[in-house]
């Protein structure tokens, strides 16, 4: 049994199948496991990662995978969510002791940055889409901005709280996004259930995140090879039967689970069948850019451990000294003795990336300076950008239509990846869901049919018997 691909679909269908007994080779073309959720060195020897990533309480497929590699506990959970307008007011979100969908809402009725007509705006979306069980009747074939707007949102209600939220979310404007998605979003992070929107964030950086996923597979008589390169896909009689590597050499296998990018799938399958209904949507995937900015000042310039901002081009603010606290000794975890370290994010960055790295690193200081008043006298001591062109697919609407099945129409031949048909968008989650669907297609195939997908969090309180109707 092979797998082509080291990123999280690749890692979490490894996992899964050798957890089944399975013998498993997981091939990577790069020197690291985790794909894009990765970390990598700086000139300078100091280590970044290349943008942060988060998981949610409603990622319950994710949140199984860290536990079978043994990273859950390298996971801090937040149950208030910090958010910063123009002039550096802060507002949180926070969860009482009411039932689902009521949990937020002291919190949110509190929330200084928006308007009691704003409030009372997205108190009438957010009852629509519980009401509903997150399956608004309005919502099939129209933008998240076009839903939004025919349900009489604000402008500031928009501005300042959907599209906070979503954008970081999906990686992808409002009027770019299918209603379908960002409606979800909502449901099973902030409606169904009161741990849905609990944030979870690596307390490591990400490439110590993951290291323990080739000790997962080998314990259980798997092989992980990284630098190996495949070029194409061999068939015999409309059924996989090997790899062809960069080196020449033919690698056979029972079966394949092919987990790589979207686009570049199409590089590597037979000339045969690469235009088949199921491949020919790939090309028109589209992808959506995410930029990270790393700076690091010679003082505390932000006492928490996040903080999403409003009204600004810098989307999320993480206190990376303060994630990384209590981590212990490490060359990747960075020095207290550069002060502190902080990782800005901007997703859908789409204006960022003609920009040059110092016009970036420009724009986020001024912007820090506006939200957080001790950076306005502390001294920037070094600042690098990530940009991420390709970092997503964009979950435009119609997107569904392109993404396949993790079963194909060739005997043994798998896919995975979160591009693929997995209910989600673009996230971690994604592609654990999609690793998961895969191993259990590779099972079904193999005789040994076995449920490895997590179910979602159950839907509470009133929102149960909603999601019932």
């Amino acid at each position: 049994m092979i797998v082509v691909g080291g990123g999280l679909a690749g890692l979490s269908a490894a996992t899964a199948l050798a957890d089944a007994g399975l013998r498993v080779r997981l091939l990577e073309k790069r020197p690291y496991l985790g794909g894009r959720a990765t970390s990598y060195a700086l000139p300078d020897g100091s280590h970044v990662d290349n943008c942060q990533h988060v998981t949610l309480g409603c990622c319950t497929n994710l949140a199984d995978f860290y536990h079978r590699v043994g990273a859950e506990s390298k996971i801090r959970h937040y149950s208030r969510l910090y958010f910063a307008d123009r002039n550096g007011s802060v507002s949180s979100i926070y969860s009482s002791p009411l039932p689902a969908p009521f949990h937020t809402s002291f919190s949110f009725l509190r929330f200084g940055a928006l308007s009691f007509g704003d409030k009372r705006a997205i108190a009438r979306a957010m009852f629509a889409i519980a009401r509903s069980g997150g399956r608004p009747a309005d919502a099939p074939g129209v933008s998240m901005l076009d839903w939004l707007r025919r349900n009489s949102q604000t402008d500031a209600a928009i501005a300042r709280f959907w599209r906070v939220v979503l954008v970081s979310a999906l990686d992808e404007e409002l009027d770019r996004t299918d209603a379908h998605y960002g409606i979800d979003v909502f449901w099973k992070a902030f409606l169904a259930n009161r741990k849905g929107y609990v944030l979870g964030i690596p307390s490591v950086p990400l490439g110590e995140l993951y290291a323990g996923c080739r000790e997962a597979i080998e314990r259980r008589g798997g092989e992980v090879k990284t630098r190996a390169v495949v070029r194409a896909i061999r068939l015999s009689d409309g059924k996989f039967q090997s790899l062809i590597m960069d080196d020449g050499s033919e690698l056979r296998a029972d079966a394949c689970v092919t987990a790589i990018p979207h686009d570049a799938l199409p590089q590597i399958l037979p000339e045969e069948i690469k235009n088949r209904a199921e491949f020919a949507g790939l090309s028109r995937l589209r992808t959506s850019p995410i930029t990270g900015v790393h700076l690091w000042y010679d003082r505390d310039v932000l006492e928490k451990p996040f903080l999403t901002l409003l009204d600004h081009t810098v989307q999320w603010i993480f206190n990376k000294s303060m994630l990384y606290r209590g981590a212990g000794k490490s060359a990747s975890v960075p020095s207290r003795e550069l002060g502190q370290y902080l990782q800005l994010v901007i997703s859908a960055s789409y204006d960022l990336i003609p920009r040059s790295r110092q016009e970036i690193i420009d724009l986020c200081v001024k912007e820090l300076h506006e939200v957080l008043p001790a950076a306005r006298s502390a001294q920037l001591q070094k600042a690098t950008v990530v940009k991420e062109v390709n970092a997503t697919f964009s979950p435009e609407l119609g997107s569904d239509a392109f993404r396949p099945a993790q079963k194909t129409q060739i005997a043994n031949f798998f896919l995975a990846g979160d591009w693929t048909r997995t209910g989600w968008p673009s996230t971690m989650e994604g592609a654990v869901r999609s690793g998961y669907s895969a191993a259990e297609a590779v099972l079904a195939a193999s005789g040994v049919p076995r449920k490895v997908l997590v179910a979602d969090l159950p839907a509470e309180g009133i929102c149960r018997w909603w999601a019932k109707e």
